[in-house]
């Protein structure tokens, strides 16, 4: 861990060193200046320097940052977390704050945000170079108004081989499919062999169950189960139906890759584990992935010579066709804006700007961590590669399981034996789709009810009934730390 850490901390001043020497201006403006301190939320302080401190700092040593670690909201059973960092915000009073697109757009309506417009008309400051879906997304959460900026995003886009679509005379994806005509294009691949000598047309993730196939491709379109305010269940909507019936019929394909359950353990040279992978050994056709894998597709080019996935092309990921410019798949993680009262709002402005600038994204853009800069110019295009397909979509938020805080602890688990139980009966050929959906409408709210009035008449948990020490991961959007019971 600490070898870790040192790696990390070596890489970030080396950046600072290259961006001290490459900057002729901008950055040293404030060198003459008084000292100005600005307070930023964050993880935690380690974190903050790694990614964004450091390089700061070089350029604008006049102005001094206080962390905010978010890590010290301290998870309780039966506390409301959002309230926690409402109260930990209020209390710490930072200047910057990062947070989720759903708390960006409750204090953006309850006018605790700042503004950004003045200081981006004063400066110049470019939004031109920023992927339109970006600001168009942060602007819908706040009624047009820019109160934040988000410097990186994380996307997937369905990858496909372009000599397999030739050979067996498939015509090729485009972007913004949905998902009916990607699982159709799926299906017109052979289905015979088996293990290693058959191909399949699509891999869309490690399980596919039928209850995980519905899930992945509702949650792409945006749909959602169970209200937790009003505490209803929608399981048997027409659109689940649809979505249901849609995964059914492709898992009933074959034309599905799913990874071998007792595959995890690998001996062998590092070039059969590249082509374990079933997009670049070629045992399939198309999969949806993220960046990564691009990284990894160069690495066999040149370590398997003759071997493995050669001409390929991306295209953005399968879509609803309600809504063909927007997907869950493309997520904007960290929103950073400047709180209304704040005292030091140019300081905090310059932060701002600065890790939403041009100079780092460039600076930043080979750090591949799993996500792009929100800056389109420095994504770059692989071999030609249609790289616009991360990110020529809009972010769509998530409502699978917004809220699932609310519902009663013991809820969730005992639904999802019930949704095993009513599926078997459809694999078995008891049961439609239609007839499985509505038994566990009936049978699953019934259950909500019952373990929602348990919960409304039982004693509060104390604080403190996890176990002692134990870890507990708290996700409140923009600000997810891990911390221990007390």
């Amino acid at each position: 861990m600490q070898y870790g850490k040192k790696v990390a901390a070596a890489l970030c001043g080396a950046l600072v060193v290259g961006v001290a020497a490459g900057c002729t201006g901008g950055g040293n403006e404030t060198t003459n200046q008084e000292k100005t301190a600005i307070k930023v939320m964050h993880y935690n302080e380690s974190s903050f320097y790694q990614q964004y401190g450091m390089l700061f700092s070089a350029l604008y040593p006049d102005i001094e940052i206080e962390v905010i670690p978010t890590s010290t909201v301290v998870y309780e059973e039966g506390k409301d977390m959002q309230k926690a960092m409402e109260d930990f915000i209020a209390e710490q009073k930072p200047d910057v704050l990062m947070i989720g697109g759903t708390d960006y757009a409750r204090m953006a309506s309850e006018g605790k945000l700042y503004n950004l417009e003045t200081f981006i008309q004063k400066d110049k400051f470019d939004l031109e170079g920023i992927a339109p879906g970006i600001l168009d997304y942060i602007k819908q959460q706040s009624d047009g108004i820019l109160y934040g900026l988000a410097p990186d995003f994380h996307s997937q886009a369905l990858f496909y081989n372009k000599d397999m679509f030739e050979k067996y005379g498939v015509t090729p994806p485009t972007d913004r499919m949905s998902w009916e005509e990607v699982l159709q294009l799926a299906a017109r691949f052979p289905t015979d062999g088996s293990g290693d000598d058959r191909v399949y047309g699509l891999k869309v993730g490690y399980q596919m169950e039928l209850h995980q196939m519905a899930m992945m491709i509702g949650s792409m379109k945006g749909l959602n189960y169970v209200n937790p305010t009003t505490m209803q269940l929608t399981i048997n909507s027409d659109s689940w139906k649809k979505t249901f019936e849609t995964a059914n019929k492709a898992i009933e394909s074959g034309s599905l890759y799913v990874e071998d359950p007792n595959g995890g353990g690998f001996s062998g040279s590092y070039e059969d584990y590249l082509l374990r992978d079933a997009f670049i050994g070629e045992k399939v056709a198309m999969a949806i992935e993220s960046n990564y894998v691009i990284e990894q597709i160069k690495e066999a080019k040149t370590r398997l010579k003759d071997k493995g996935v050669k001409n390929w092309d991306i295209v953005t990921v399968p879509v609803d066709p309600q809504t063909p410019d927007e997907s869950t798949a493309m997520s904007v993680g960290q929103i950073f804006a400047i709180a209304a009262n704040s005292a030091n709002a140019e300081g905090a402005w310059k932060f701002l700007s600065y890790i939403n600038g041009d100079e780092f994204a460039r600076v930043t853009s080979k750090l591949r961590n799993g996500s792009f800069p929100s800056r389109m110019k420095y994504i770059e295009s692989e071999q030609g590669l249609n790289m616009a397909a991360f990110y020529s979509l809009k972010p769509r938020t998530n409502d699978m399981y917004k809220d699932f805080d609310k519902l009663p602890r013991e809820f969730y688990m005992k639904f999802d034996a019930l949704t095993q139980e009513e599926l078997q009966a459809v694999k078995d050929g008891r049961a439609t789709i239609a007839e499985a959906l509505d038994n566990l409408q009936a049978k699953g709210q019934k259950l909500l009810t019952e373990e929602s009035e348990k919960a409304a008449t039982a004693e509060p948990s104390p604080a403190g009934a996890s176990a002692s020490g134990e870890s507990i991961t708290i996700v409140t959007e923009g600000a997810a730390s891990e911390v221990t019971a007390e």
